[in-house]
């Protein structure tokens, strides 16, 4: 349950246009709802900000459509990541205008009136290679309400590709850098950023690279201040701390 739904059932029962036993049998699964191979976090969105995300990987198509199912009601929009087209064409049968984004690997459901976006994030990819994490970063920090641009193929192994992008740096409030290799783009764009910088290792890059590892302690090694670093090949995570730092900027602007 989202914020508005809650105040619009709060006005409702205020306005006698909702029994008060109606409104309780409602509220009653706000905390979690039992699915018995789920424990769904209905209060997720009164607290984050967001509801539950759906990690669609390791579960079967049958249950992601059931999850959908459940936490698509109302007014709130909902997150699968890690999904494939089998899943999307599940959740489809159930929303027909469920949106599926192949190469981030999502599943996004738009409810209710969309919110002004609430800030400005960029994302930045080394490579091509690493577009399938950079665009599940762009993906679910768009979801999340926020203003998306993107810079993709900017690596340091052409680094004038990356000064030609100075006006884009300067536009956003939130940089989202995703590198595999060496990771060593995270140092740069943190060298030339004053914003909070999220660095993202990809498991890109030939055998030294240890299937990312190489990119994680780089950027945790980075020389430039500012620079934060999420697990390797975590999009998400990537997009939902942006999320989390553009909610606070909101709050402080308020």
């Amino acid at each position: 349950m989202v914020i508005d739904e809650l105040r619009q059932l709060l006005n409702d029962v205020k306005n006698n246009k909702v029994d008060v036993g109606d409104a309780l049998t409602r509220l009653k699964t706000l905390p979690y709802e039992d699915l018995g191979f789920a424990l769904m976090d209905h209060h997720r969105a009164l607290r984050k900000g967001f509801p539950e995300v759906i990690f669609c990987q390791g579960k079967t198509v049958e249950q992601i459509a059931q999850i959908f199912k459940k936490l698509c009601g109302g007014q709130r929009s909902i997150l699968g990541t890690r999904a494939t087209r089998e899943a999307f064409k599940a959740v489809r049968e159930i929303y027909p205008d469920a949106v599926y984004h192949e190469l981030a690997r999502t599943i996004v459901v738009y409810r209710g009136e969309q919110p002004p976006k609430k800030g400005r994030v960029l994302v930045m990819s080394a490579g091509t290679a690493d577009l399938p994490v950079a665009e599940e970063a762009a993906i679910t920090a768009e979801a999340m309400g926020n203003e998306i641009r993107r810079c993709y193929d900017v690596g340091v192994a052409g680094i004038h590709r990356l000064l030609d992008k100075l006006d884009m740096i300067r536009w956003a409030h939130v940089i989202i850098v995703v590198a595999g290799m060496e990771g060593a783009l995270a140092s740069v764009v943190g060298g030339l950023a004053d914003q909070p910088i999220i660095a993202v290792p990809t498991s890109v890059g030939y055998g030294a690279s240890f299937n990312g590892l190489s990119a994680l302690l780089c950027m945790l090694n980075s020389c430039a201040s500012g620079v934060g670093v999420v697990n390797i090949d975590n999009g998400f995570g990537a997009g939902a701390l942006a999320n989390a730092i553009t909610q606070m900027i909101e709050r402080a602007s308020a």
